[in-house]
């Protein structure tokens, strides 16, 4: 069993911070991709942020210059930090993984539960 856990979300007024963590655990011999998605109230799920094993990343426009997105392969994690956060950055965020399973030669995309982001004031 593979399991992401997410942490991080809350209520933050325009203008502020927040960081986002998710935690890979169970039987796995590698993780390639992690990532982060959003869904907002009534619209598609959207890409966020990637960070490749290596560490090269990629984010949505609406993002950049204000998410950073980072990952510590020795733990299996990847982080979410969100700065001058704007209320259209209110969403679900949903960390993901492609990862091999131990004894397997596919790559499964496993996802976090979600965690909610509101910025409001």
């Amino acid at each position: 069993q593979v399991q992401l856990v997410e942490s991080g979300g809350g209520l933050v007024q325009p203008g502020g911070s927040l960081r986002l963590s998710c935690a890979a655990s169970g039987s796995f011999s590698r993780i390639n991709s992690m990532g982060w998605y959003r869904q907002a109230p009534g619209k598609q799920r959207e890409l966020v942020a990637v960070v490749s094993r290596g560490g090269s990343t990629n984010s949505a426009d609406s993002v950049l210059g204000r998410f950073a997105i980072s990952r510590d392969n020795a733990k299996n994690t990847v982080s979410l930090q969100m700065d001058t956060l704007k209320p259209e950055d209110t969403a679900v965020y949903y960390c993901y993984a492609g990862l091999f399973l131990t004894g397997s030669p596919f790559e499964y995309v496993y996802w976090g539960q979600g965690t909610t982001v509101t910025v409001s004031s």
